[in-house]
């Protein structure tokens, strides 16, 4: 529990004065700040998710399974056709009237309850769902696939077919969901009652079909509860009036309860409740925490994705029920007393209606680690700490969040562990391991990793420390340590810069001093001695050249830290240097492999159907003199790429050799998306080629700067000149003007939202750090940026002509409709998506970018099809096998 006295929490709700015993309640009144009106709520979200989930699925049926539905379909007609027909108008007229009276008579009851805002929160659920009904019917009326308007529709007694949504069911399902019908037990069976009559007899009927019936259902549902997420749904936590009667009826005589704040609702901490420091008429006060089920909503998708990533052993339980969470917390403050550690002390628990519990602590006077200064943090308060971390592991007690805001310290120097409500009882060896973990990079932070370790060492033993070492990775910290880490980790590497670049200009200052006494020094002679003072000037300057790169290294290795981790790790390996270091896997996949293999799937699937229709005629009359051409084209892209990645490295690199470099980058890219894997080959090569880390990493920033510009730059002007190709006068197409409109929108979008313009403000600093100086020492060789410029002209002129050779191979007489410019726009357009693309190499990206191009520039389907596969084929794929080969190579030759 955080509760301290130093902190100023608002008043939550206070008495006017001691109350008596023959009227406790009417003596209290609330100064409590206003609560939100309304909370979005997370289990709202996520059964809209699970609705669209389900309405994909029913459609998936629909598609792909056309035999079960018209198997499904005949069955029920022939297991309706005996129903008495008097006995279906009747039920017909009953099911439409009760339909309608049911919604206006729960509606008149919450009008009657003062509860106008459920209503109006229904009528806008019911609107919004007759809205995508239409949209459905409109869908599968004109665009669906005939397999689904088979499932959703049969033919009508009156001609024509069956509406596949309900235009009437879906807004009524809505409204009911939204004003929230089914949590009253006596309205539940009313509606269960009228949405099975009506179904049975439009069944019967012949109105509609089985799957139309569950499409209706879904949207109504999923409308219902994304309607409530995105409004709001009515605040429900209770106030702190609600607190002091709920403290009254377990036996306390609250006088005062006031809110302690510094704890955000995020996903770490937002399912830790509220707490309050509440005085009592006599008695010290207490301390109460207070869980609701909004609160414990918070942070849900974030648990849900660690569970779905990491190993079950590592994580807890991402959805409990509020008596679960109650019994788990109480349990736990029982368990670590009768451990032996200073945890807080339960005196009582209660409900607090049917959406709240309390839990009740004696009152912990004191501050948290975090708040402390680092003179405070002594020795004897580490060695303190690890003792109730030993007395916790002795009866297999596992903490799981040692953060700094969960270790107290009161007045005396003792300290506390609290926020035990994520902890385990009966915990594994991995999770305990794991506390040791936490705790140690924890107290590291604060007071460095020699002393964390030592006094670790002297509580628990060294084999306990070196035990742990496997679970010392940041994965298996909590939320707040990893952002912290990553804090002083960009700290870290700013120092590093800056020190070398202080080096650099240092040398330069010194090397412009040299030169500059060298040619005051220097008198006119003889040609001889014009020669051999141009020598000894080259063998000068190759001389200050490597007396630069020893200085800047020295430099680097100076500013050079070690992150706090891997200090940790030295530091128990000096104790026992034959500790396990080995990392263990705790994810059970990663999440960038996640992403690919999902994005992977799309991709593969797209290809597949593409491949199928493009039939084999068509490959083998293919004019086999452009494929060569095309072959050719791709065969110079590499020499191009090479020429565009020298020219912004001002050290000597071989040329040869880095060609090689390119084409090992087709291997590369093939397990790596397109814009990763060619920008660490490229870095790593320069590395060992003998450009320091630094310079190597800015080399290749200024290539992917200058690169991004020229692609921008070009498909401006290729943009431009397909707009004016086919008109007298020189005005761009309406395209290009919303292209660029678009373009536009979205800078401004990212720039005007905080969070955007960091992240990627964020991200460019990261990746261009160190062009500029970089560019200036490119700019005092005006050969190598004409190279690398060049090199970029002549990189997007090649796989622009591989395109259209390609086109040409299948197509010849299509071909002569389209202008260079226009093939021009379509690759420098799938590039930029096939660059954004998760997949490797842009994989189906790349693929449907540009057939769908190409189709848009006025070339057939069935030309445009073979024509991209065989681009990407010559582009992609062939290249993957003497790109492996190049790999090994480079490898052998300590080149990569």
């Amino acid at each position: 529990m955080v509760m301290g006295h130093d902190a100023e929490p608002p008043e939550e709700a206070r008495s006017d004065g001691p109350a008596g015993p023959e009227e406790p309640s009417e003596r209290v009144s609330g100064d409590e700040p206003l609560l939100a009106a309304r909370v979005h709520r997370p289990s709202d979200l996520l059964r809209a998710l699970v609705g669209v989930l389900a309405i994909v699925v029913v459609l998936g049926i629909a598609a792909f399974a056309h035999g079960t539905t018209s198997g499904l379909e005949q069955d029920i007609n022939k297991g309706t056709t005996g129903a008495p027909d008097v006995f279906v108008r009747i039920a017909g007229l009953v099911s439409s009237i009760a339909v309608l009276l049911v919604p206006v008579a729960f509606a008149i009851e919450r009008l009657i309850k003062r509860d106008g805002l459920r209503i109006a929160d229904g009528v806008l659920a019911a609107v919004l769902a007759h809205g995508v009904t239409l949209a459905t019917d409109l869908w599968v009326a004109r665009a669906a696939p005939g397999t689904i308007q088979d499932a959703l529709t049969q033919p009508s007694s009156g001609g024509g077919l069956t509406d596949p949504v309900h235009g009437y069911l879906a807004p009524v399902i809505a409204y009911m969901t939204a004003v929230g019908m089914a949590r009253r037990p006596r309205w539940r069976v009313v509606l269960w009652f009228v949405l099975l009559l009506d179904a049975f007899t439009m069944l019967v009927a012949g109105y509609t079909t089985a799957f139309s019936i569950i499409l209706t259902v879904l949207i109504g549902w999923t409308v219902a509860y994304g309607t409530l997420y995105t409004v709001g749904s009515p605040n429900v936590r209770p106030t702190g009036q609600t607190l002091l009667a709920g403290l009254r009826r377990v036996g306390f005589r609250p006088v005062t309860a006031l809110r302690t704040e510094g704890l955000p609702d995020t996903a770490e901490h937002g399912d830790r409740g509220r707490r309050y420091i509440v005085t009592l008429e006599d008695g010290p006060p207490l301390d109460v925490t207070v869980v609701d089920r909004e609160q414990q909503a918070h942070g849900f998708f974030y648990r849900v994705w660690r569970r779905l990533t990491l190993r079950a052993i590592t994580t807890r339980r991402s959805i409990v029920s509020l008596r679960q969470a109650l019994e788990q917390e109480a349990l736990l403050a029982y368990a670590a007393i009768a451990a032996g550690a200073n945890a807080p002390k339960l005196i009582a628990t209660s409900e607090l209606g049917p959406d709240a519990v309390m839990l009740v602590y004696e009152h912990l006077g004191g501050r948290p680690l975090d708040s402390l200064e680092d003179k405070e943090v002594t020795d004897e308060l580490v060695r303190s700490a690890w003792r109730q971390v030993k007395a916790l592991q002795s009866r297999r007690i596992a903490h799981r969040r040692l953060a700094g805001d969960a270790i107290l310290v009161d007045r005396s120097g003792r300290v506390i562990l609290t926020d035990l409500s994520g902890g385990e009882i009966a915990a594994g060896d991995l999770v305990l391991r794991m506390d040791i973990a936490q705790l140690l990079t924890t107290l590291g932070l604060r007071v460095g990793a020699e002393r964390v370790v030592a006094a670790a060492v002297e509580v628990l033993g060294p084999d306990t420390i070196a035990d742990c070492l496997p679970l010392l990775q940041p994965i298996a910290l909590t939320r707040s340590t990893r952002a912290e880490l990553r804090r002083l980790a960009r700290e870290r590497s700013k120092r590093e810069r800056e020190a070398v670049l202080e080096a650099s200009e240092a040398a330069k200052l010194a090397r412009a001093e040299s030169a500059a006494a060298a040619g005051a020094d220097a008198e006119p002679g003889t040609k001889a001695d014009r020669k051999a003072v141009r020598a000894a000037v080259r063998a000068e300057r190759q001389a200050d050249k490597r007396a630069e790169k020893r200085a800047l290294d020295t430099a680097l290795d100076e500013a050079r830290e070690e992150d706090l981790l891997a200090q940790i790790r030295q530091q128990v390996l000096l104790i026992r240097p034959q500790a396990p270091v080995e990392p263990v896997r705790l994810e059970r996949i990663k999440p960038r492999t996640l992403v690919s293999l999902i994005a992977g799937a799309v991709a593969a699937y797209f290809l597949l159907s593409q491949i199928a229709r493009t039939p084999l005629s068509t490959i083998a009359e293919a004019n086999w003199g452009w494929v060569a051409a095309a072959v050719l084209f791709s065969a110079l892209s590499y020499i191009a790429a090479a020429m565009s990645l020298l020219g912004f490295v001002p050290e000597r690199v071989p040329f040869w050799r880095t060609v090689v470099a390119q084409v090992a980058g087709s291997f590369v890219k093939i397990v790596a998306p397109a814009a990763v894997g060619g920008v660490a080959l490229n870095t790593r090569f320069l590395q060992r080629s003998g450009v320091r880390p630094g310079l190597a990493v800015a080399s290749v920033g200024a290539s992917q700067l200058f690169g991004l510009g020229a692609h921008i730059l070009l498909l401006l002007a290729f943009g431009y000149l397909t707009g004016t190709e086919k008109s007298q006068s020189f005005t761009p197409s309406r395209t290009v003007i919303a292209g660029l409109l678009t373009a536009a929108v979205l800078v401004l979008v990212v720039t005007a939202i905080p969070f955007m313009r960091k992240f990627v403000s964020t991200r460019l600093r990261s990746l261009f750090a160190g062009v500029v100086p970089r560019m200036l020492d490119v700019l005092q060789q005006p050969m190598k940026l004409v190279t690398g410029i060049g090199g970029m002209l002549l990189l997007t002129g090649v796989f622009v002509l591989c395109l259209d050779a390609s086109i040409r191979a299948f197509g010849q007489g299509e071909a002569e409709t389209l202008s260079f410019a226009s093939v021009a726009v379509v690759f420098l357009a799938g590039n930029a998506i096939g660059s954004a693309a998760p997949t490797p190499g842009g994989i189906g990206a790349v693929e449907g970018a540009l057939t769908f191009g190409l189709v848009a520039v006025g070339l057939p389907l069935d030309v445009a099809t073979p024509a991209v596969l065989l681009y990407r084929l010559l582009t992609l794929w062939l290249p993957v096998l003497p790109g492996w080969v190049c790999f090994n190579w480079l490898t052998k030759k300590e080149a990569l």
